[in-house]
């Protein structure tokens, strides 16, 4: 990675003025011990504390019109969910934008969740829309601790799509669900005008047991815990970007799509010391870690040289101007475990072969609150920010 990559983007700032700017933020009517206050405050200081309120400023839509960005699974998908969304489902299963709801039916505790998928192409190495599908949405039972047993499947299908391509997605999603030992159980297919889709879309809900006696979640994370990813990061994003031939250059990389169910199985059963689990998907380790500090009031502070980053995936990043840490995985996870456990994690999960490349890449600290920090090869540290856009639309 890239250490002068400016990977924070910019074009959305605190309304108080750019995270950069130096001068003390008082009130011109505001008493003077206050502005005396300010005026000792050091930059970092002052940065932080406007970063600090921009964050827990109440999310509001300032596009008319939706973007590509508000899909990213970044800064305005958060905007959005949190303006709209949860404005008008409010409920105590939903408030915890975890990527599951975890309801408890009749003293069981269930796993419950849904993800689209709109990747293009459909077609890609390392897999389809088809296995993705399957595999997202296992992924996402999985990170409660859930073991996955059923799965629904909605196809939205434009008019004119091959039936031969509609045929080869279905049999992927049915390997992939028998490999993942669920079962598509239920389901729902519409079809547009042409013109009106990019072929086949693909919704995908979830359901499943949780079996563990562990509470998971982003704001169970707390200082002295160790930040683990499961292996190298940004596979995904990039070939589907390659994929695309939009590039003109070609790498040996394929998807990491995969079923991690088992692999968190394998980490719930060696310790009990796991505080949080998150599938690195849109946004990539950057933003997820972004969500667990702010969910926790915690910092996180990563170690660049400790990211595991394949050189193929580090030069399209190059390329693109992209962090890799911002780039999707759809078979890597990050968990947050208890420092002490950190060792009895990692070798958990390097036992089981989607975790062979598992490493600690950073440590769950108390200040500043509600921020990630890298730690640079060149011994700087920069503010890892959440995802602001869509540099890699439609990847998943």
């Amino acid at each position: 990675m890239s250490p002068e990559r400016t990977d924070a983007p910019t074009e959305e700032r605190p309304e108080d003025g750019p995270a950069g700017e130096t001068h003390a933020h008082t009130e011109p009517g505001a008493p003077a011990e206050h502005r005396a206050g300010a005026a000792h405050l050091s930059r970092e200081q002052q940065v932080l504390e406007r970063i600090d309120k921009a964050r827990h400023r109440k999310a509001k839509v300032k596009d008319e019109r939706i973007t590509l960005a508000h899909g990213s699974g970044g800064k305005a998908t958060h905007t959005l969910i949190e303006a709209v969304f949860l404005e008008a489902f409010r409920n105590p299963l939903l408030e915890g934008l975890e990527d599951q709801a975890t309801p408890v039916v009749d003293g069981v505790r269930l796993a419950f969740t849904t993800d689209s998928f709109v990747v293009s192409p459909l077609v890609f190495p390392g897999g389809d829309i088809g296995d993705l599908a399957v595999n997202g949405t296992v992924n996402d039972l999985a990170m409660s601790g859930a073991q996955p047993l059923h799965l629904s499947a909605g196809f939205i299908l434009e008019e004119g799509f091959p039936l031969v391509d509609l045929e080869r997605i279905v049999g992927s999603m049915s390997e992939a669900a028998s490999s993942a030992g669920v079962a598509v159980v239920t389901g729902d297919t519409k079809v547009v005008e042409r013109g009106k889709a990019d072929g086949c879309y693909i919704n995908t809900a979830g359901i499943g047991v949780i079996r563990h006696d562990l509470q998971l979640g982003a704001s169970r994370a707390r200082p002295g815990d160790a930040v683990i990813v499961s292996g190298p990061i940004g596979d995904h994003g990039v070939t589907i970007m390659l994929a695309r031939g939009e590039l003109e250059i070609e790498a040996d990389v394929s998807s990491d799509t995969a079923p991690m169910h088992d692999l968190v199985e394998r980490l719930l059963d060696a310790t009990t010391e796991v505080h949080a689990l998150r599938d690195a998907t849109r946004g990539g380790v950057a933003t997820i870690l972004n969500e667990v500090a702010k969910a926790s009031n915690t910092a996180v502070v990563l170690d660049e040289e400790a990211v595991p980053v394949r050189p193929e995936v580090t030069g399209a990043c190059e390329i693109l101007g992209i962090d890799p840490l911002y780039v999707a995985c759809e078979g890597r996870l990050v968990a947050v475990v208890d420092g002490a456990a950190a060792d009895q994690a990692l070798e958990a999960l390097r036992s089981h072969p989607l975790g062979a490349g598992a490493a600690v890449i950073g440590r769950v600290k108390d200040d500043p609150p509600g921020l990630v920090l890298l730690k640079t090869t060149f011994g700087g540290t920069r503010i890892v920010d959440v995802l602001v856009g869509d540099p890699l639309p439609r990847i998943c």
